[in-house]
């Protein structure tokens, strides 16, 4: 299995960098891509960088548009775009391609893989719900980062590992991230 992960510059690199550690752990093949935005918010939040990623998977440049990633032929099971700001989402919605993980996303909805997009805002305004929609329309799937809390968490890598679980699941990746709603 393959799985492009993108990282983007809205708060919350903290999901992208615990799902790439998952997918790594799950034996998951992974492509990473972040936008400089994305790099500073998760050197600022998280305390490092791109490199210390190569360790979990292939690290892509977003401007390399020669990457395998950003053609169809290259066989992929699809992308997430975790934490994805709404500027990435808006270009992504109207179809810019001038960035590998605009191209990514692009190629995997024309490709009908499945495109999980994980925003990290709010409020939203109505251009922002319009471009989600598009994108729901267009194939993608929309997770906010709304993790549950009826597991009671009491650390955040609980809430962290709940969102990132969700979407293992629509990938139908198999994990122990959390415990499931009605299971012991």
């Amino acid at each position: 299995m393959r799985i492009v992960v993108a990282i983007t510059g809205a708060s919350g690199s903290i999901y992208g960098y615990s799902l790439i550690r998952s997918l790594h752990q799950l034996g998951i093949e992974t492509f990473i891509i972040a936008t400089g935005a994305g790099e500073n918010v998760m050197k600022y939040e998280c305390g490092f960088d791109m490199q210390e990623l190569a360790q979990y998977g292939t690290v892509l440049p977003n401007l390399d548009l020669f990457a395998p990633v950003a053609s169809g032929s290259f066989k992929t099971d699809g992308m997430v775009i975790v934490p994805c700001s709404m500027n990435t989402l808006g270009a992504i919605a109207n179809g810019m391609g001038d960035t590998l993980l605009n191209r990514a996303a692009s190629v995997v909805l024309k490709e009908r893989r499945r495109l999980v997009i994980v925003p990290r805002e709010t409020p939203l305004h109505l251009i922002h719900l319009e471009n989600m929609l598009r994108l729901a329309r267009a194939g993608a799937e929309i997770m906010p980062a709304s993790p549950g809390f009826y597991n009671h968490p009491t650390e955040i890598w609980e809430l962290v590992n709940f969102m990132n679980a969700r979407v293992l699941d629509v990938f139908g990746i198999e994990h122990q991230l959390m415990k499931r709603w009605g299971e012991n």
